[in-house]
């Protein structure tokens, strides 16, 4: 198995600064190739919810450069990805924490990351940003920690009245705004003519599943040229409808 990648990220229609981060790569391992991908949504005072976003995003490339190498040595033992993923979110939440106590401010990220090996899926996600599968349908992989993510769950609310909701974006943890932070992990096997899909919130908001689906489904996407201009194509889209965030996707498409 094989993989194509891409990301695109927008500053849209209304924000100074792209708080947005991503990054996604292909890896070669002693296991075979491998690909890895990130997204976080910076949040903060004095436009520094770009700082907390990049910091995380560098933790984690540090991880690929420096971890995956040793654990890909020996068969990779999910309970130790996940570990060290943790540990990762863990010592971010408090660096981040600590400078924005220096600073006089708060600032967070949310990160959702996936690892896609030759036989395996790993994720790992705090906030809003969201993990999909894409392949015969669409599907969420990740559970929005949010406010009104847990209104629905507990029967308070209804999706309808969730869209309209003013307290949509109320996060319930992010890292570098919580005391502590309990990450959701995810495990599945990969599959290959698939289209694995990372991203912010702002690129869901005024665009539906179905649409996401038409532009990203495996079988369009042939070409890396063909998954940028079609991930441009889902943010522009979005920016017409007046989406008022920054707007990040980050593609993995396996062959």
């Amino acid at each position: 198995m094989d993989f194509m990648v891409s990301a695109e990220t927008d500053i849209g229609i209304v924000k100074n600064t792209n708080q947005d981060s991503l990054s996604v790569k292909i890896i070669d391992t002693y296991q075979g190739r491998m690909a890895f991908a990130i997204v976080c949504d910076g949040m903060g005072g004095l436009q520094k919810g770009e700082v907390a976003s990049a910091t995380v995003i560098k933790a984690f490339d540090k991880w690929v450069n420096e971890q995956l190498p040793i654990l890909t040595r020996q068969t990779l033992d999910q309970s130790v990805i996940f570990s060290q993923w943790k540990d990762i979110i863990s010592g971010q939440n408090e660096i981040i924490g600590r400078y924005g106590d220096s600073q006089g401010i708060k600032l967070g990220t949310t990160v959702v990351a996936m690892l896609i090996t030759q036989s395996e899926c790993y994720i790992i996600n705090v906030g809003d940003s969201r993990a999909y599968i894409i392949n015969d349908d669409i599907n969420q992989i990740t559970q929005d920690q949010t406010f009104i993510a847990r209104e629905i769950a507990l029967g308070h609310m209804t999706p309808e009245q969730a869209k309209t909701d003013r307290r949509r974006n109320v996060l319930l943890q992010c890292v570098g705004a919580s005391e502590k932070v309990y990450p959701d992990v995810f495990y599945l096997k990969s599959d290959i003519n698939t289209v694995y899909m990372l991203c912010s919130d702002g690129l869901r908001h005024e665009i539906t599943q179905e649409e996401i689906y038409t532009k990203l489904k495996p079988e369009l996407l042939i070409s890396n040229d063909i998954m940028t201009q079609n991930s441009k194509d889902l943010i522009e889209l979005n920016k017409e409808r007046m989406e008022r965030d920054n707007i990040s996707v980050a593609l993995i498409r396996t062959f």
